[in-house]
């Protein structure tokens, strides 16, 4: 029986693998391939031989790398400052009592409940109004905390940070900030790596907020670059593809950083306790 389960069991792992790793090899796959490749029946599942000829197609068409060093500064200070504020707001609402308190928290999970699409208009006025239309700062500075990065705090503060340890530091003459930064955020770091690398990834994937607020081709984040390979009326998709490989190959490389960190501070945090 406990041998049927094992069978089971890395069964079910191999078929999820498949599955997730399966979306990515495909894309590889179609960025060797040529448009009319990509397009014949049967559809062919191993490498093609025009990966080179894609990709220089790409960096002719668009300013691949400017756009890169754009989205890499904006993914990066957005990412900086979501798990400042965020670790600090999340802290504070886990260990600390205020007035209020409770009901601050439930307004910021409602606003969790709002599609972000309905800010977009609001968003872009208030963007007019400080004169940042076309800047980065309309990129980095409106996202630099969300309530899911919060609660994601909240959560893990709640039940990792002990009280008691909060309360030796100030016994120590220890501070507000002196406690969340010498005790709290040594403690939080396997939830800073998860949401560092969840900040990271959306802010390098989106598409439709620089979309918007960009009007400048020297400032074009990746995902509006690219954007650009599409034609009027034809679309060279083994171009567009190979751009897109290009554009998650470094979210991969973060990925199996973060996973690894992620990974080795939970182990660490176990042996600890």
């Amino acid at each position: 029986m406990a041998i049927r389960k094992s069978i089971l069991l890395y069964f079910g792992l191999i078929v999820g693998l498949i599955i997730s790793v399966f979306p990515f090899y495909w894309l590889v796959v179609m960025s060797t391939r040529t448009t009319a490749e990509i397009y014949s029946f049967p559809p062919k599942f191993w490498f093609g031989t025009h990966l080179i000829d894609n990709i220089s197609r790409v960096l002719q068409n668009i300013d691949f790398f400017g756009a890169f060093l754009n989205t890499l500064f904006v993914a990066g200070c957005s990412t900086v400052l979501v798990l400042f504020f965020d670790s600090l707001a999340g802290y504070t609402f886990a260990k600390f009592k205020f007035p209020g308190k409770k009901w601050l928290f439930v307004l910021l999970l409602a606003t969790m409940m709002a599609p972000a699409q309905l800010s977009l208009v609001p968003s872009f006025v208030i963007m007019a109004k400080f004169g940042w239309v076309g800047t980065f700062k309309a990129l980095i500075i409106p996202g630099m905390a969300n309530a899911f990065g919060i609660f994601w705090i909240r959560q893990y503060a709640e039940e990792s940070v002990p009280t008691e340890l909060l309360d030796a530091g100030r016994i120590d003459g220890c501070g507000f900030f002196r406690l969340y930064w010498n005790v709290a955020l040594p403690i939080l770091r396997p939830a800073l790596s998860f949401l560092g690398a969840f900040t990271f990834i959306g802010a390098w994937n989106d598409y439709l907020w620089p979309l918007i607020i960009l009007n400048d081709e020297r400032k074009f984040t990746l995902q509006v670059a690219l954007s650009s390979l599409n034609g009027i009326y034809t679309t060279d998709y083994s171009m567009v593809i190979a751009g897109t490989l290009l554009a998650v190959v470094p979210l991969i490389i973060l990925f199996l950083f973060v996973s690894k960190q992620f990974i080795s501070d939970i182990a660490a945090g176990a042996i600890k306790s």
